[in-house]
């Protein structure tokens, strides 16, 4: 657990490169805008939030699960349960909050607000992944700590999971094909781009469907799964009807995307 950095931040550029060589060897759709713009400026908000993060927080995910374990606070550390379980339960509950938490910042509209930073990129790729707002990170982060606690996850459950969870937002961000039958069977398991796409399209009913970063089951347990958009994924729009011009793909009106107007996402109807 020393080497924690390290590992998470080699998993991060092996799963970025390998996602970003995908995307240039077999694209799933055209890309309409500046990807050297879209890059620049969502990899400078990863940099941004890295350093607010290490400002706000004096432990993070991690480091506090040291706490938890040393305190015994947490479901998971009063029951007697195999290493290999408390761990397997840990890493699906952390899911299922990132779950939850995602439908919240759909259905509130104070948490809309904020993430919509990150649905009102109008392309779809690996930097897509790591595009959100300083104040939706700062508030997941502390939602992280609070379930943490509540879990009694362990430092290695924790480990597991962000590592996970971060390898996944970007592969299935990632502008990258797969062999329908891949596609199909693996979103039995894990959830793929093509999956994922549905969430980033601009009908409201297809941006309120496919919420799962990681496993693929509580979309499909509580009805919130749609399997292709209506246009299909060649035919569909990304983003947001409200925030299309390309000055919105620079840094500083990135941030400020929460203060602008209030438009939802589009309310198209399916039918």
């Amino acid at each position: 657990m020393n080497n924690e950095t390290l590992i998470r931040l080699g998993f991060f550029f092996a799963v970025f490169v390998m996602v970003a060589l995908w995307e240039q060897l077999a694209p799933r759709r055209t890309w309409g805008y500046s990807r050297k713009v879209r890059w620049v400026n969502n990899l400078g908000i990863v940099l941004l939030n890295t350093l607010v993060v290490r400002w706000v927080f004096p432990v993070l995910a991690v480091g506090f699960s040291f706490l938890v374990q040393d305190r015994q606070w947490g479901v998971l550390n009063q029951l007697d349960l195999p290493y290999w379980l408390e761990v397997g339960l840990a890493v699906g509950f952390m899911d299922f909050s990132i779950y939850l938490q995602h439908v919240a910042f759909h259905a509130l509209p104070t948490l809309w607000r904020i993430h919509r930073m990150h649905h009102a990129d109008p392309d779809f790729d690996v930097t897509t992944g790591l595009r959100f707002h300083p104040m939706e990170i700062l508030l997941s982060m502390g939602i992280k700590l609070a379930v943490v606690a509540l879990l009694g996850a362990s430092p290695i459950a924790v480990l597991i999971f962000e590592v996970v969870l971060n390898a996944t937002a970007m592969f299935n961000h990632g502008n990258i094909r797969l062999p329908q039958a891949v596609d199909g069977a693996l979103r039995l398991v894990l959830v793929t781009p093509d999956m994922h796409r549905v969430h980033h399209s601009i009908i409201r009913q297809e941006t309120d469907s496919n919420f799962g970063f990681n496993l693929p089951w509580w979309d499909r347990l509580f009805g919130t799964y749609r399997n292709q958009p209506a246009m299909g994924h060649e035919g569909m729009t990304i983003g947001l009807e409200a925030f299309r011009d390309p000055k919105m793909l620079t840094l500083p009106w990135l941030l400020a995307i929460p203060f602008i107007g209030t438009s939802p996402p589009d309310s198209s109807s399916l039918e």
